[in-house]
């Protein structure tokens, strides 16, 4: 005779239970998770209809535990910790552990790879696998511990870790011509643009919004050179090929040492962001939290001024 077997609820809202229980806080279980504190509530919320029962009393900036949730805190605890305890025992006592972090091939050339060494070199014995890439991966199907996503600020569930900006860059020696001044937007017409391919610009944004955002929306420039990958693109400017359309933070450090120069007052606050998510069933790891929170501290130490330096001309 086959025993039926009672389905658990997604490990993921267990997960965030947990926390919620611990902390007595939305807020703080979703510092915790590294998602919003909303996700923290639908999760919540989810968890409860899937129950039946009612797990928190919601009271003016308070919450408690009903009995129901003290139930399910203490076996979530006690479950939880063994499985902790088991994973470690399991584990090869010289193990080395092995991250994996998705995000743009843009932030992951400009911005992730110039620091990494700073967080390897405090954590030895974790290795870290940068997967730099345009599609959307999976927690699990495609065995990520922590995505920098690129999204819609306000639609996205992680935790934001920079605003971005837009504004033309160049190398400094492309403006040192009086052939080819570059001293407002519509001096672009006289330069090569450089661009991301359509193809592969998603929802970035490119020049055609920036232009008409300057009031010059049918400026058709000199010429335009396209590439597949945002760090080729800043590359080519660096070399004085043409103007880019820089994004800050990514192009904060060539700003900050000389590499490119802003012309043109013209910055743009862009409607996206890049956010942090962790794995639901890795994410509780202390080595992924360790990653998690050196981003975070890293993304705070390098948040620009949005004063871009001053071009130099000649």
């Amino acid at each position: 005779m086959q025993t039926s077997v009672s389905k658990l609820p997604p490990l993921d809202l267990l997960l965030t239970f947990e926390a919620a229980a611990r902390q007595l806080s939305f807020t703080r279980a979703a510092e915790e998770r590294f998602v919003t504190q909303s996700a923290v509530s639908r999760q919540i919320r989810a968890l409860e209809e899937d129950l039946g029962v009612v797990l928190f009393l919601r009271k003016h900036r308070a919450l408690a535990l009903t009995d129901e949730g003290r139930t399910l805190q203490a076996s979530c605890r006690d479950a939880f910790e063994r499985l902790r305890e088991t994973v470690e025992r399991l584990r090869a006592p010289n193990a080395r552990q092995v991250l994996t972090l998705t995000t743009t091939p843009g932030l992951a050339a400009l911005w992730l790879i110039p620091r990494l060494a700073g967080f390897t070199s405090g954590h030895p014995g974790i290795d870290v696998r940068i997967d730099a890439s345009f599609e959307r991966r999976e927690f699990e199907r495609d065995g990520i511990d922590i995505a920098i996503r690129y999204g819609r600020v306000g639609a996205s569930p992680g935790v934001k870790l920079f605003d971005e900006e837009v504004l033309p860059v160049c190398a400094p020696a492309l403006i040192a011509s009086a052939d080819t001044p570059l001293r407002e937007p519509r001096d672009l017409a006289r330069h090569t643009l450089l661009r991301l391919d359509a193809s592969a610009t998603g929802p970035l944004l490119e020049w055609p919004p920036w232009f008409a955002a300057m009031g010059l929306p049918d400026l058709q420039p000199r010429s335009m050179l396209t590439f597949s990958n945002y760090d080729s693109v800043i590359s080519a400017a660096i070399h004085g090929q043409g103007v880019a359309l820089g994004r800050r933070p990514l192009v904060d450090a060539m700003l900050a040492d000389g590499r490119l120069v802003a012309p043109l007052q013209g910055t743009m606050a862009s409607a996206r962001a890049y956010f942090i998510e962790t794995s639901p069933t890795s994410g509780s790891r202390e080595q992924v939290k360790a990653l998690a929170r050196w981003l975070r501290d890293e993304a705070r130490a390098s948040h620009p001024s949005r004063r871009p330096p001053a071009a130099q001309r000649g």
